[in-house]
């Protein structure tokens, strides 16, 4: 679990993040939801230690990571997978070098032991037999699976996904987001994802933060999402013709269903 509390931070002047708090689950996946320019990454950021924030605390599992030792902020980072936009990996290293990498960083593991991780990670994001294949040579879904290996390598407690669709087509994402869900709930991983994908909050958000100009506006599931009465959120949400569509046969069905319990009621009365 993650806790972050009253998070600020300004870039020249400019405030970016205004007072965010919030806590996000272990063996959930957490979307950090907005338009671009709402503070998402940055905030991802802050919560990994890559930015300092001006005010504010993050704790991992009741540790605090901002401002204590470098010790004990090093040894939470080993425990820190990173699944970056454009996945990336290095355009000279195999898939199985992407992965080792990691390993050879942050652990003292053995060649073999290296190379049994290396096999395991690859063959449970659907990539075995791909170790010798360089990064120009595999698709971009691919790659993606690539660094969701690497970032789990080090059999990481905190994964954080920044963007982790983009450039992908919809099919693929939809895998993609999958896989991500199911290796948080298979190991209790505390997930992070920035996205302003609606197609991500509908297929694995149990836990979303909405974030506008800075603030969060509003925390909730996927299942109460398209019932807020923030103007805001819903502007986003129903930005997308197929999503206004979907609320309109879902405000449908529910108008039918009352018609039949009502008729209902007449009749046994």
């Amino acid at each position: 679990m993650i806790e972050i509390h009253n998070i600020h931070k300004s870039f020249g002047g400019k405030k970016v993040l205004d007072g965010i708090s919030g806590v996000f689950e272990s063996g959930k996946v957490n979307l950090l939801l907005g338009s671009s320019g709402t503070g998402k990454s940055v905030l991802l950021k802050c919560i990994v230690g890559l930015i300092k924030p001006d005010l504010g605390s993050v704790t991992f599992d009741g540790t605090y990571f901002t401002n204590n030792k470098l010790d004990i902020r090093q040894e939470i980072r080993r425990k820190i997978g990173m699944l970056f936009q454009g996945s990336a990996l290095f355009d000279s290293m195999t898939v199985e070098e992407n992965v080792e990498f990691p390993l050879k960083m942050l652990t003292d593991m053995s060649k073999k032991e290296r190379q049994e991780r290396v096999d395991f990670c690859l063959k449970r994001v659907g990539l075995e037999g791909s170790n010798k294949k360089m990064p120009a040579e595999i698709s971009g879904g691919m790659k993606k699976r690539v660094g969701i290996a690497r970032a789990i390598a080090p059999n990481c407690t905190y994964l954080f996904c920044d963007e982790p669709n983009s450039g992908l087509d919809p099919l693929t994402s939809i895998k993609i987001d999958m896989l991500i869900k199911e290796i948080t709930e298979e190991y209790n991983i505390t997930t992070i994802i920035v996205t302003h994908d609606m197609n991500s909050v509908i297929e694995i958000g149990d836990k979303i933060f909405f974030l506008y100009e800075g603030k969060k506006l509003w925390e909730g599931t996927k299942d109460d999402i398209m019932e807020t009465d923030i103007p805001e959120l819903n502007e986003f949400i129903f930005a997308n013709r197929l999503m206004r569509d979907a609320k309109k046969l879902e405000d449908e069905e529910h108008r039918e269903e009352e018609k039949e319990r009502l008729a209902e009621e007449g009749r046994q009365s």
